[in-house]
């Protein structure tokens, strides 16, 4: 890639051939960074893009003919095969019907017609084609157009949404504020040596009920491997569509206490060989926990279910469809099998493999077992998410949804034709979380797929997630517009924006948030144009507005001026910080330096990112003095008065008008190690570190909320000064 002052391409790159295969195919050639700068993308990474989407542009003529091939495939396509159509807002569709005459049906979401004759909407253009101007009054929902033009037939997933989002009638009426925590990191003496799904239900109810908190957001609660070795990133999930059942807790199961005597002893047994770990603060043996547990769920699934659970059971898998069944395929392929990184099964079979099929005839019990593990789980997130409602909370929980899947995981081997796989992962460019880029090691799904198949696989995803969830938070919702897509060997700063269309998940998010009068809230941080954020607002999406990264006229440069959280956006979720930097508490006492030193993250000299750090933090302990919020003597003595500016800084918040704002659990208790550390993996034990107070200790569920402390902090969320 190149830099420079300039701005835009110039004329003569952009009449290149093999720019203009690029953005034919929907790959931005240069975008500006974070900092501002114009950056243009090498040829060699774009050649490497257009092969991993299936375009030939390894020679001069190889573009040529792709390009022309391009350019003639959208001449014959009679209708696009995603239509989006935002009610209030005009909505042509091109139809080439080559001078035939053109027929229009449109089936409904639930089976019906639609009344109207559609042809009346037809207007005809210069080249002979037509327009389908689609009128408003169709329903919400997602529906089937289909086109007849003599021997020429199409069809066209519809997908109706309302123009934008509305506020919830509670959070319409007053700002809401809530917690933020990491469900592992939090654990009592029922659990298993990491958080789960009934220490979700309690910290819901006690946040709830002693802190008049209204949400909490956790980190995703995607599908992980079956059995060890797990994958401790919660963001590197093997399917988005399923649940972590890690996380269940085999006590609150029903059939738990129909146990008999032999197997509850050995429940008990394998319960007691683990639960020490639950005081300890050190990071957690995740493997060790799951080992034990899954143990014991196998023992609780084999009790006999009555005939009432075993109806649940089975309109589960109905419901379920046959993704549930690959799911299982590959639990089951990956624990008889083994891990498929350290296997060959992952490459050399499919779903139309007869091995497979064998496979999952002889374990057809361990198929079934694996179907239990989701429906238990998903019970357990729905009784949380209950809890929290029935507790008072406005939206309850907040579920978080990360950017992809596994490259070996249950999505990828089952439908591989989703995603664009085995030559480029999604990564981001060099921004404030990381100086060298990231590169996530995720295969990107295939714009060209979503589109064929109506964005199905993304209608589920979503659609699963709000089933037992007040809000959705979509990291890095750039995703929606474009994704950064690194080639193989190229490195995380050598890689390509690839757009995709925006207006159809958002439809999607519009059509399922609505239905489940919840909320969406994109991660908008780090290198995301100003569009972006306008594209979101217009449609009712929250932003994020963090207050370490919100500085005036959003310069980029650290120790510039803080902006007053009154300048915040008003449709966001505003938050001190975030996961992706150590707690207020450790950021105040620049343990991410320490940190990024330490692991060799540093682009350039230390001292020079600890001088950066220094001018940010003086920056924001001038903008709290300024704001009356501390004196000159505790912002001149920080380490003195830890507590004191975390809360400060919180009360600073409370000036914002954003709809929602957050608080952080680490912060309540005072915690300062970071829980991850971007770029990273085995180097530091990111997702694994438990909840404990300033002085090491393991601070448990039935205790945080009870904590003077947090109180404290709570106490100030609720318009305390």
């Amino acid at each position: 890639m190149t830099a420079s002052t300039q701005h835009t391409e110039s004329a003569e790159r952009i009449a290149r051939p093999l720019i203009q295969l690029a953005k034919i195919n929907g790959i931005s050639t240069s975008y500006i960074d974070q900092l501002g700068t114009y950056v243009e993308i090498r040829d060699e990474v774009l050649v490497s893009v257009l092969a991993a989407l299936g375009v030939d542009a390894s020679t001069e003529q190889a573009i040529t003919d792709s390009y022309a091939e391009a350019r003639q495939r959208i001449a014959d396509t009679l209708i696009p095969p995603t239509v989006v159509k935002f009610i209030g807002r005009p909505t042509t569709i091109p139809i080439h019907n080559k001078g035939n005459d053109v027929t229009l049906r449109l089936m409904l979401e639930d089976g019906t017609q639609y009344a109207e004759n559609l042809c009346m909407h037809l207007m005809p253009q210069n080249d002979g084609s037509l327009q389908l101007n689609l009128p408003d009054d169709i329903p919400v929902g997602y529906h089937t157009l289909r086109v007849n033009a003599g021997e020429m037939h199409g069809e066209a997933t519809l997908i109706c949404a309302s123009t934008r989002i509305e506020l919830p009638k509670a959070v319409a009426e007053k700002q809401r504020w809530g917690w933020m925590t990491q469900l592992y990191s939090v654990r009592s003496a029922e659990s298993w040596g990491v958080g789960d799904y009934g220490d979700l239900r309690r910290l819901l109810k006690d946040a709830a009920e002693k802190s008049h908190a209204d949400f909490m957001l956790i980190n995703p609660i995607h599908a992980t491997a079956p059995i060890e070795p797990l994958e401790p990133s919660p963001y590197l999930p093997e399917s988005r569509r399923f649940l972590n059942v890690t996380y269940i807790r085999p006590q609150d199961i029903e059939e738990y206490a129909n146990l008999d005597e032999v197997d509850l002893a050995e429940v008990e047994r394998l319960h007691a060989e683990v639960s020490p770990a639950n005081d300890d603060p050190n990071p957690m043996d995740i493997n060790t926990a799951w080992w034990h547990k899954r143990k014991a769920l196998q023992r609780i699934y084999a009790v006999p279910r009555s005939a009432r659970r075993q109806s649940a059971f089975e309109a589960f898998k109905e419901a379920s469809g046959p993704d549930l069944r690959a799911f299982a395929a590959w639990s089951v392929a990956f624990e008889v099998w083994g891990a498929p990184w350290e296997s060959s099964w992952f490459g050399e079979t499919n779903r139309d493999s007869p091995e497979v099929a064998t496979l999952m005839h002889e374990h057809a019990d361990l198929m079934d077992f694996e179907c239990w593990l989701q429906w238990i789980a998903a019970e357990q997130v729905t009784a949380a998410q209950s809890t929290a409602r029935e507790s008072g909370m406005a939206l309850g929980l907040v579920q978080d949804m990360a950017v992809g899947v596994h490259a070996l995981g249950a999505d990828v081997w089952w439908n591989p034709e989703r995603f664009a796989v085995g030559s480029v992962t999604v990564g981001c460019p060099p921004d404030f979380y990381n100086q060298q880029g990231q590169d996530w090691g995720q295969p990107p799904f295939n714009p060209n797929y979503l589109e064929k198949t109506g964005y199905g696989v993304y209608r589920d995803m979503v659609h699963n997630m709000f089933s037992r969830a007040g809000a959705v938070r979509i990291d890095h919702v750039l995703g929606l517009f474009r994704l950064w897509w690194i080639p193989q060997g190229e490195g995380a700063k050598g890689g390509a924006y690839v757009t995709y269309d925006y207006e159809a998940m958002i439809a999607i998010l519009t059509i399922e948030a609505t239905r489940a009068n919840g909320l969406v809230i994109g991660e908008d941080l780090g290198t995301v144009p100003d569009y972006v954020r306008t594209v979101l607002a217009d449609h009712g999406l929250l932003g994020c507005m963090v207050e370490w990264f919100a500085r005036v006229d959003d310069s980029p440069n650290a120790g510039d001026p803080y902006a007053d959280p009154a300048t915040y956006r008003k449709y966001a979720l505003a938050s001190v910080t975030t996961h992706d930097l150590p707690p207020t508490a450790g950021y105040l006492e620049f343990e991410h330096v320490k940190l990024r030193e330490q692991l060799h993250l540093l682009s350039g000299p230390v001292e020079e990112f600890r001088a950066s750090a220094a001018a940010e933090r003086q920056a924001m302990l001038d903008r709290l003095v300024e704001s009356g919020l501390v004196t000159p003597d505790v912002a001149a003595d920080v380490d003195g008065h830890i507590q004191e500016i975390v809360e400060a800084m919180h009360r600073m918040l409370l000036s914002s008008p954003s709809v929602l704002l957050q608080a952080a659990l680490v912060d309540g208790v005072g915690e300062t190690r970071s829980q991850n550390q971007p770029g990273t993996s085995s180097e530091y034990s990111n997702w694994r570190v438990p909840l404990a107070g300033p002085d090491g200790k393991v601070i448990h569920t039935d205790e945080v909320f009870d904590l003077p402390r947090v109180q404290s902090l709570a106490a100030i969320m609720n318009g305390g000064k």
